[in-house]
């Protein structure tokens, strides 16, 4: 479904990504881990068209996307739900989930809506609060939401656990997995809670200084010696 060749990118003089090489099959939950700076953040920018790369190649669904526009990779079904959730403070929970499908225009965007609010109670109980005033946990669901409201083929998640306590984070992971196997999407995700990336993943990427160092399966890395003393403390 997703391939990307020999990625390079930079901001300004200094490079982010080298020669990055990634494969996701359709269906797959594909995990990227590594430290602060590593790149992950940058290639999942690269894939959604928010920042060119200066070299390489991506390919979605047999369609060459490297120099596509974010609105074109949103059309062709992969849709971005980034670091920090990045809800628009200001706007109603329910405008901003109008957001998520501002390309669609098909008749089911009402059934959408009601299937989300039955998914997340609390986001039908606030639809008509600003966003900014949810609790942290409740904008996640409210990011998550809006990314699904655009129907995509394929989600990228940065770090859907930032900032959350504990007992939101194990439902956040959840949720991603009920999006893979309930909602049949496809899902990259960057994680810094590299452990529960690894359990949660079909196949994971470990970025070091913008080159990725090492593939497998979840339970492949979880064996990996320097996994283990680099990302697991142990």
């Amino acid at each position: 479904m997703l391939k990307v060749e020999g990625l390079h990118c930079n901001y300004g003089k200094v490079s982010a990504v080298r020669d990055l090489n990634m494969e996701v099959a359709e269906g797959e939950l594909v995990t990227l881990i590594g430290a602060n700076g590593a790149g992950k953040t940058t290639t999942l920018k690269a894939i959604s068209g928010l920042l060119p790369p200066t070299e390489g190649r991506i390919v979605f669904d047999g369609e060459d996307i490297t120099n596509a526009s974010p609105r074109r990779i949103l059309e062709l079904g992969i849709a971005h739900c980034p670091e920090g959730r990045r809800v628009f403070p200001y706007m109603s929970v329910r405008e901003n989930l109008e957001m998520g499908c501002f390309l669609r225009s098909d008749p089911a965007i009402q059934d959408d809506m009601e299937n989300i609010f039955a998914r997340f109670p609390v986001l039908r109980e606030r639809r008509d609060q600003a966003a900014g005033t949810l609790s942290g946990g409740e904008q996640q669901m409210l990011a998550i939401s809006r990314a699904l409201m655009s129907r995509p083929k394929l989600i990228l998640f940065d770090e859907p656990s930032l900032g959350l306590a504990p007992n939101l984070v194990e439902r956040t992971f959840e949720i991603v997995r009920e999006i893979r196997e309930k909602d049949g999407v496809t899902v990259v995700m960057v994680e810094q809670n590299a452990f529960a990336a690894l359990e949660l993943c079909d196949h994971s990427y470990v970025l070091e200084s913008g080159e990725t160092t090492l593939q497998g399966t979840g339970e492949e890395l979880l064996r990996d010696e320097h996994v283990r003393k680099a990302y697991l403390g142990g």
